[in-house]
């Protein structure tokens, strides 16, 4: 739990993903139209990743994957980040961080 707190806080806008997660590369992809680049974590490539992934879901991430932090907070899966979209809190959220 440690590592994935202080992996999420490192930046602004953290992604913990999985290379083979097509959802993780959506997110990803809508984030860098939004003039974001997000620091993404494969947690399937870290020696770490199965308990990195234990973390996610006590923090209440419902997916392991894609799991979103903005400035350090759990902002949630796939889900809910296309939720924000949708209803446009998104991208406010985002401002900080846009290149």
């Amino acid at each position: 739990m440690e590592k994935v707190m202080r992996l999420a806080s490192d930046k602004g806008v953290v992604i913990f993903s999985k290379s083979s997660c097509c959802m993780c590369y959506a997110v990803t992809i809508l984030f860098q139209e939004l003039g974001v680049s997000p620091v993404k974590h494969e947690i399937d490539q870290d020696p770490e990743g199965r308990e990195m992934e234990k973390a996610l879901s006590r923090l209440g991430c419902n997916a392991p994957v894609p799991a979103v932090f903005i400035d350090g907070k759990l902002v949630g899966s796939t889900n809910e980040v296309m939720s924000l979209h949708l209803s446009g809190k998104l991208l406010p959220m985002l401002k900080p961080y846009q290149i």
